[in-house]
């Protein structure tokens, strides 16, 4: 299995970028706000930046060692890598853009991506698809040990962002290479990456699957990040054991974790259940409601909930909320 060690310091504008971690055979998808040094982590592994301390290794071969004055060009690295813009040539044809990077024809790879009938057309006549499929047939053309793809659904229609995406994950799966994929959103890092490393102002704070994420992050940014509602409030000790937890604004929410005094608490839409108002201690305003998934998306005040089709909500109105003490997740706030 190939495996590649990541550990780097890169001086920022606003922050360090700081983050250490390996990958074998899998695809890690980066998530993180933008500005958080999801694109310099890639551009450092393909040899882009240069950090001021760091070590990148390739089963053993070292492309980057400060302390021993190591650093191997862009060229020598076994990268594929994809830019944000797909960085694709303008004025070549898409098969002169994959001959470029291999040295030679590989009529293969415009067929493996579905894009041979494109091999004579140029990108500015692309669709953003077909684009995309060309700028990774180019990737692979090197014949790459590492593949890096920087926000490859950010130019996107929501359409062809998911079929491109399901695409994309196939194709890595069969691959079997080590790759880091960055995105800002959740529901793309969870379709294709194996595992998601969260980076916050430059720190890795938490590298794990979907699931791990989604039941135990590891601070507010994580739990935002993967569409949890989150509040503040304060927190006291509960007699039966967990906490309670007073929300700022008004209304409280019981916890099976322990907490006390200032916290943050996350709860995700479809942990929410409207209820009446005059039964629950928890209640907010109605601010818009639109069709989602086979259901409703309830915008209130302060959270979002996934609810049933036969709500009945209306803008305007005020519901109850409820949400169990085991789907509440305290955590450290924030400054």
């Amino acid at each position: 299995m190939v495996r590649l060690d990541v550990d780097i310091a890169l001086a920022r504008r606003a922050f360090e970028l700081r983050v250490a971690f390996g990958l074998g055979d899998e695809t890690v998808a980066v998530l993180g706000r933008s500005g958080s040094g999801k694109s310099s982590l890639l551009r450092t592994v393909a040899g882009l930046e240069r950090p001021h301390s760091g070590r990148i290794a390739l089963d053993g071969e070292v492309w980057l060692d400060t302390a021993r004055g190591v650093r191997l060009l862009p060229e020598q690295r076994r990268v594929g890598y994809v830019p944000q813009d797909y960085g694709l040539f303008p004025h070549l044809t898409a098969a002169a853009n994959v001959r470029f990077a291999a040295g030679r024809d590989r009529a293969d790879l415009l067929e493996r991506f579905g894009v041979s009938h494109l091999a004579g057309a140029r990108p500015p006549e692309l669709s953003g698809g077909e684009r995309q499929r060309v700028a990774l047939a180019r990737a692979l053309a090197r014949e790459p040990k590492v593949l890096l793809l920087d926000e490859p659904f950010a130019a996107l229609d929501a359409i062809t962002r998911l079929a491109v995406r399901d695409e994309l994950a196939g194709a890595l799966r069969e691959l079997g290479l080590p790759a880091l994929l960055v995105t800002h959103a959740f529901e793309d890092a969870v379709a294709v990456g194996h595992r998601i490393a969260v980076l916050d102002h430059g720190l890795l704070v938490q590298l794990a699957g979907a699931q791990e994420l989604l039941l135990r992050p590891a601070t507010v940014t994580v739990a935002a990040l993967t569409g949890a509602n989150v509040l503040h409030g304060m927190a006291s000790r509960s007699g039966r054991g967990g906490c309670t937890v007073a929300l700022d604004g008004g209304g409280e929410l019981a916890a099976a974790a322990d907490g006390e005094g200032r916290v943050a608490v996350a709860v995700h839409p479809w942990q929410v259940e409207l209820r009446e108002p005059g039964s629950c201690a928890l209640r907010d305003g109605v601010v818009a409601v639109r069709p989602h998934d086979g259901g409703l998306l309830v915008q209130l005040r302060r959270f979002t909930v996934h609810a049933p089709a036969d709500a009945g909500v209306q803008e305007g109105e005020t519901v109850g909320l409820r949400v169990a003490t085991g789907d509440v997740r305290v955590l450290a706030p924030e400054p």
